[in-house]
């Protein structure tokens, strides 16, 4: 009998200590974003030379719009791990059915898409306009435009602006039934509805991007080294770790107090990283 009720007793507090954390994972109803990497729109022959800044404007976007307590952001290195089990990865641009198909498959609310334009030298441009999930939608088109010396001023501009033309409002984010109609149920040619999340999507929904210090995204961060970390990130994504921790340990030299760069380099080199 004893016996009986010490496992009772232990049963109950276990259920108890699971019920706070229980509550508060359906509490949280904080509308969930997804950025996708931005579109190099330069004209001209030198038009490859700044498809390295796509991930890059993709990564520090999410990281600014992190810092928005209302939102939960998709981190990117998930993101990318779904794109790659679904094997688009390959190529940076991401049409609006697409970007509906995984924005679903991430459990999203609204993903947000955009490109840029930059000489590289004096001026570049910014646009981006987001996708409401449940309606496939498109709205809240901004542009900001500035010096390409400075990349992470125009990133927070064009961050304030998205977050301010978001509809903050809680969002079931609930799957669509199959035979709705809509772009989402176009996706595929042999499937209608939302696609069930892989095990690397189930994941990706699990982990949200984090801001970091409002320090950070101070830095004067130019147009060449925004490059430079992009690429870095390309090679991370590619696994291929030992030049990745090179171009990072680039950026990390130049700009120290640049956090992004730091916290990649712990997470490839975690006993050698250092600012």
């Amino acid at each position: 009998m004893s016996r009986s009720l010490s496992y009772a007793t232990r049963m109950f507090a276990a259920a108890a200590l699971a019920l706070p954390a229980v509550a508060l994972a359906q509490a949280d109803t904080r509308p969930v974003v997804v950025v996708f990497s931005f579109n190099n729109n330069a004209i001209g022959k030198d038009h490859a030379d700044y498809d390295g800044m796509s991930k890059g404007v993709q990564d520090l976007l999410i990281t600014d719009l992190a810092g928005n307590s209302k939102v939960r952001l998709i981190d990117r290195a998930k993101l990318q791990d779904l794109l790659a089990e679904q094997n688009l990865s390959k190529t940076n641009v991401v049409d609006q059915a697409t970007a509906i198909r995984v924005g679903h498959m991430l459990g999203a609310q609204y993903a947000i898409t955009g490109g840029f334009i930059t000489d590289g030298k004096s001026k570049t441009r910014l646009d981006s306009h987001v996708i409401d999930m449940e309606t496939s939608q498109i709205s809240n088109p901004q542009t900001v435009t500035g010096a390409a010396d400075d990349v992470l001023g125009l990133i927070a501009q064009l961050s304030t602006k998205v977050s301010g033309g978001l509809n903050l409002a809680p969002k079931p984010g609930a799957p669509r039934k199959t035979g709705e109609t809509g772009e989402a149920a176009k996706t595929s040619p042999t499937q209608t509805g939302t696609p069930a999340a892989s095990p690397a999507a189930k994941a990706a929904t699990e982990t949200y991007a984090k801001p970091v210090s409002e320090k950070s995204m101070k830095v004067k961060l130019d147009v060449a080294t925004m490059k430079v970390y992009s690429n870095a990130l390309d090679e991370m994504d590619k696994k291929n770790n030992a030049k990745a921790i090179e171009l990072f340990k680039v950026v990390n030299a130049k700009f120290p107090d640049f956090e992004p760069a730091s916290n990649n380099l712990r997470k490839l080199s975690p006993t050698k990283a250092s600012h």
